[in-house]
């Protein structure tokens, strides 16, 4: 099973490369199609990303939704924006007690003359449109409720996640708790930690002094170059 992680902003492919070659985790589509043709199963995707670009998460959304193997999608902690259309791509949605999914409607930063702005204002509405074909496809909710639910930037728990059908199912955790007795708990010995304090204040010591001499060796030099 193929594992891929959403982890990080999300961009165009150039951008990505460029947050990588500086050693910044990055989200692009050709690393996604990439991941996908090493696999000949079904794949998992662990989301917990903020959003970013609109196009870039859209051409990860159909890469994921035409893989011909079973694509399950797990919302660790945060899916907003871009990040949840990329969600919806799942043949199963399954969202952390803990996560939510954050939808709103597009946005930029633009300049320009009220024709430039109306024009930009229409671009926004076409991505709008875009945006909700994912969202209905996966919840099967009316157009206006989705758009309704973008323009008021809604941030839904896991529940509500489940609820309105962005998610199938929150996922449950099995693992035994560890039970201790308080008094019985692991803990450092007093008599280690003055051992350590007084190390470090040895250390503290040792780093002043040395200091100190090299700033009047510096002091010295600066003097002998006045004569």
């Amino acid at each position: 099973m193929k594992k891929i992680k959403i982890k990080s902003d999300i961009v165009d492919n150039d951008t990505g490369k460029f947050y990588e070659w500086f050693g910044l985790g990055a989200t692009y589509p050709e690393q996604i199609e990439t991941a996908l043709n090493e696999s000949d199963d079904d794949v998992v995707v662990d989301i917990n990303s903020r959003g970013g670009d609109v196009f870039a998460a859209s051409e990860i959304y159909t890469l994921l939704a035409q893989y011909p193997g079973n694509v399950t999608v797990n919302i660790q902690g945060l899916a907003a924006s871009a990040a949840s259309v990329i969600a919806m791509a799942g043949d199963k949605v399954r969202i952390s007690p803990t996560a939510q999914l954050m939808i709103h409607k597009a946005w930029t930063a633009t300049s320009g003359n009220s024709d430039d702005l109306q024009q930009e204002s229409a671009v926004l509405n076409g991505i709008d449109e875009s945006i909700i074909n994912a969202y209905e496809a996966k919840t099967g909710l009316e157009r206006t409720e989705l758009l309704n639910m973008m323009a008021q930037e809604s941030w839904l728990t896991a529940q509500d996640a489940v609820d309105k059908g962005f998610a199938d199912e929150v996922i449950t955790f099995n693992a035994t708790p560890q039970i201790l007795n308080a008094y019985q708990a692991p803990k450092i010995a007093k008599d280690k930690i003055e051992q350590w304090k007084k190390v470090m204040a040895k250390a503290k010591a040792y780093d002043d002094s040395h200091k100190k001499l090299a700033n009047k060796d510096e002091l010295q030099a600066k003097i002998s170059l006045l004569f």
